[in-house]
């Protein structure tokens, strides 16, 4: 395999002025550059993008922290993130960091050590002042993280009144309410704020269980829709809300107990991904537009990388209702 100095010695040049044109970094005259390419192609040279990149101190690289994959809203975001940033001349590298405690910390510090450009993070794990000290492209979802860290996230509040809504003029009186930890600050309890505060006021019983913090596996939700139903014991619901995972489970739940959905007990998903079509009823779901929030977080990561600053940057985007067979009107 030809290298550099191969290159070199067949345009009879210097091997810096090879390195100046394949980096752009100085002068190189057009009958030099012609020799240069001419030698390229006639040895199949293929320049070390790795060297290239560390050169400028950019790798081409953008992290992405989610706490895992297996949740359908987290692939969701991460495939439609890959499409945009491949667009715009990037590649990916997917950290998942419900593996070990300190995985985010040790992503953060690939950005620190210029292995990646910059950092899209929608993990809740990491105390926000380790944030705070890295002065690098970063863009967060549904967490305040500085002023200098641009926030993407939907209109949660908006999502709480009209899930409420619906449970409502279905008629539901005991409701279900399965709730973020309260532990992180996060515009996505303005959902669930918006969602008891009009149960409330309406006489709606209202039972709020609240999922532990950076918990996301189907086992966790089997097991907080089992401890629910040991709290709850005789008590009688008839409506459920929570994410998409959680509230299908629950749902579940409810059938495999000989009740039937929507007649005796109305169910409303929030995130709207695919799973809540694929499954028998179809649910009625609160739909997040994953593919806009991927393009929001992808453009702001770029514009980052490129060196534009932001100062208390927050994309908010609207949510939609998608009627599934688990409500009646």
């Amino acid at each position: 395999m030809a290298g550099i100095k191969d290159v070199a010695k067949m345009a009879g040049v210097g091997v810096g002025t090879v390195s100046r044109m394949l980096n752009d970094s100085g002068y190189v005259s057009l009958d030099t550059r012609a020799k240069i390419e001419a030698a390229i192609k006639e040895l199949n040279y293929t320049p070390n993008e790795l060297a290239r990149n560390l050169y400028h101190k950019k790798s081409g690289i953008i992290a992405v922290l989610v706490p895992t994959v297996e949740i359908p809203f987290f692939a969701e975001l991460v495939h439609n993130i890959e499409a945009e940033l491949y667009n715009e001349g990037f590649k990916i590298m997917l950290c998942n960091t419900d593996k070990a405690h300190n995985a985010e910390l040790e992503y953060l510090d690939m950005l620190n050590r210029h292995i990646v450009d910059g950092v899209i993070t929608g993990v809740h794990s990491l105390d926000v002042e380790e944030y705070k000290k890295i002065k690098k492209p970063i863009v967060a979802f549904d967490r305040y993280l500085g002023e200098d860290i641009p926030v993407v996230a939907v209109d949660h509040k908006e999502g709480g009144r009209l899930a409420a809504g619906i449970l409502l003029k279905n008629g539901c009186k005991k409701v279900v309410h399965f709730r973020g930890a309260t532990a992180v600050e996060s515009p996505y309890h303005e959902r669930h704020f918006e969602f008891a505060r009009i149960m409330k006021e309406q006489g709606v019983e209202c039972f709020d269980y609240e999922l532990a913090w950076n918990k996301f596996d189907l086992e966790y939700y089997k097991y907080a829709v089992k401890d629910l139903f040991d709290r709850l014991d005789e008590w009688e619901f008839d409506g459920i809300f929570g994410t998409d995972l959680v509230a299908i489970e629950c749902m579940n739940e409810v059938i495999r107990r000989h009740k039937k959905v929507p007649k005796d007990v109305k169910c409303v998903a929030y995130d709207g991904t695919y799973i809540t079509q694929i499954v028998e009823p179809s649910v009625t779901a609160i739909v997040q537009p994953i593919k806009e929030l991927a393009k929001e977080a992808a453009r702001l990561i770029c514009e980052l990388v490129n060196g534009k600053t932001y100062k208390n940057e927050k994309v908010t985007l609207g949510v939609s209702v998608r009627k599934g067979r688990t409500t009646m009107k």
